[in-house]
């Protein structure tokens, strides 16, 4: 949506600006209005002042204008919108009741929520406090995420999207997709290789441990007390088990490896806007989603700041658009 205002924005200036006058009163407050209805407090200052410049002129010419301005923004925002918007389910394929229980900062459970989000399905979160863990002491699985679907629990990400699709992509068939298929094997790339660059990154010294429990402590299930121990205390521990991680996965250079990984998804890419095309698929998805709690942190502008991932990033935002998420 953000993409397809800013397109529009582009369009309608370029299409009044070349009329050549503007509209008496009532056309200019008829067309404010008109604008006002569908755009943002920042868009709508913008054609307020565009608007105010072109008074006292011909109002035919203005309309002219304002017929190819819109005329324009139909084709701009159609056009966005068909590259980039989320697939829509079938109604009666969505689940009734859907609710994650999760870790905010959590890249697995983050790979749920980017499938949920892209196809629009309906779901509440559990926040899961870390230490006690008592929000799932009803579940033999101790670990996050847990999905919930209609009554039925869900365990392991990868697991739950095979299932999940199955369940609401009918003419997808998970189970018959071959080991070597290109979806298949980015996928297992990221469980097996790309999560295990985000922990030596995120916590790779003690002022980016910090910013990383400030995020984790923020959105997180803690008390007062709580927040400022596990800030402090977290943020300690995981810079040293950042450096065990180092050592498992033999990496040298943290940051290179982040980079490394980043530069390698680009080049499988091979110039597609994703990995499936004209719109993602679940390793696209797979791959937005562990990345999506790095993006705003240090490591995440690092990234993207120093690969080629920043348009294709880009590109996932606007395909799985808001959250579905459903607030309490």
């Amino acid at each position: 949506m953000r993409r397809s205002s800013s397109i529009a924005s582009s369009f309608l200036s370029r299409s009044i600006s070349t009329s050549h006058g503007s509209s008496a009163i009532s056309t200019h407050r008829l067309l404010q209005a008109a604008l006002f209805s569908s755009t943002s407090h920042n868009h709508r200052r913008w054609f307020s002042s565009l608007l105010d410049s072109f008074s006292g002129r011909s109002t035919r010419a203005v309309s002219l204008g304002v017929v190819g301005a819109f005329a324009s923004i139909a084709a701009a925002v159609s056009m966005s919108q068909e590259v980039y918007a989320e697939e829509r389910l079938r109604q009666d394929l969505i689940p009734k009741e859907v609710v994650l229980y999760q870790y905010e900062a959590c890249p697995f459970c983050n790979k749920v929520k980017a499938f949920l989000d892209y196809y629009d399905i309906p779901y509440k979160v559990v926040e899961v406090n870390p230490l006690s863990k008592k929000e799932i002491k009803w579940s033999d699985y101790k670990k996050v995420p847990i999905l919930v679907v209609d009554g039925e629990q869900l365990v392991d990400s990868s697991a739950i999207i095979d299932q999940l699709s199955h369940r609401v992509l009918p003419d997808k068939n998970v189970s018959s997709v071959s080991e070597d298929d290109e979806e298949t094997k980015w996928r297992r790339w990221v469980d097996n290789h790309l999560v295990h660059m985000l922990s030596p990154n995120i916590y790779r010294n003690t002022s980016e441990a910090l910013e990383s429990f400030d995020y984790i402590t923020s959105n997180g299930n803690f008390g007062f007390a709580e927040k400022i121990s596990v800030k402090y205390a977290g943020a300690a521990a995981m810079y040293f088990v950042s450096k065990k991680l180092k050592k498992k996965y033999n990496i040298t250079d943290e940051r290179a490896a982040l980079y490394e990984a980043a530069e390698t998804w680009v080049d499988a890419l091979a110039g597609r806007d994703f990995l499936g095309g004209s719109k993602p698929n679940l390793a696209d998805l797979a791959v937005f989603g562990v990345l999506r709690p790095i993006r705003y942190l240090r490591s995440g502008k690092d990234m993207v700041e120093h690969t080629r991932i920043g348009e294709w990033y880009t590109r996932m935002e606007s395909a799985v658009g808001d959250s579905s998420r459903i607030r309490s």
